[in-house]
């Protein structure tokens, strides 16, 4: 089944000279868009949860991934477009350079405390929000929305059944 919205948008000729990607104006903001409603939906169980990295951090993680994989395969189709046959282009390096630096972030919010580590989850918020924004960028929607749906249950409906392990773990643990 293939969803496909076309918008014709009219450029104005002054705007058009800012405008050098290759995906139409709506197009890209439909692109962007979905990358912020992906880091909004992952990023609120966080917010929630009074984590350090919220709404804003998910949302701008997922929508500069978006952004970088845009620009990486507009310059990837100029580039095969100018050399046919000899392009030496690589979109693949995007992923990686879009992994590095989430990883980077979600490395800054992971924190051990004694013999416990917390932050591991925001850090995979984080890393998964990346890939949300990569997925909207390429115009891989129904993959994002799925990726969302999965991480909010696994973000909220799981809570619950952690808290029921953690309680069984602490009836267990009390002294009789």
């Amino acid at each position: 089944m293939d969803f496909t919205i076309a918008v014709d948008v009219a450029v104005p000729d002054a705007v058009a000279g800012l405008w050098n990607v290759a995906v139409t104006p709506a197009d890209a903001a439909t692109r962007l868009f979905a990358a912020l409603l992906g880091g909004f939906l992952i990023g609120l169980d966080r917010e929630w949860r009074d984590k350090p990295a919220g709404l804003r951090t998910h949302m701008l993680v997922s929508l500069a991934a978006a952004l970088f994989t845009l620009v990486a395969f507009d310059i990837h189709g100029d580039v095969a477009g100018a050399e046919p046959g000899n392009a030496v282009s690589d979109p693949l390096r995007l992923i990686e350079a879009i992994t590095a630096g989430v990883a980077f972030l979600a490395a800054g919010n992971i924190i051990r405390r004694g013999s416990g580590v917390e932050g591991l989850t925001t850090g995979a918020g984080l890393w998964l929000a990346g890939a949300v924004g990569l997925s909207c960028g390429r115009g891989h929607f129904g993959i994002a929305a799925l990726a969302v749906l999965l991480a909010v249950i696994v973000l909220s409906l799981l809570r619950i059944v952690t808290r029921g392990v953690e309680r069984i773990r602490d009836e267990d643990d009390s002294p009789s």
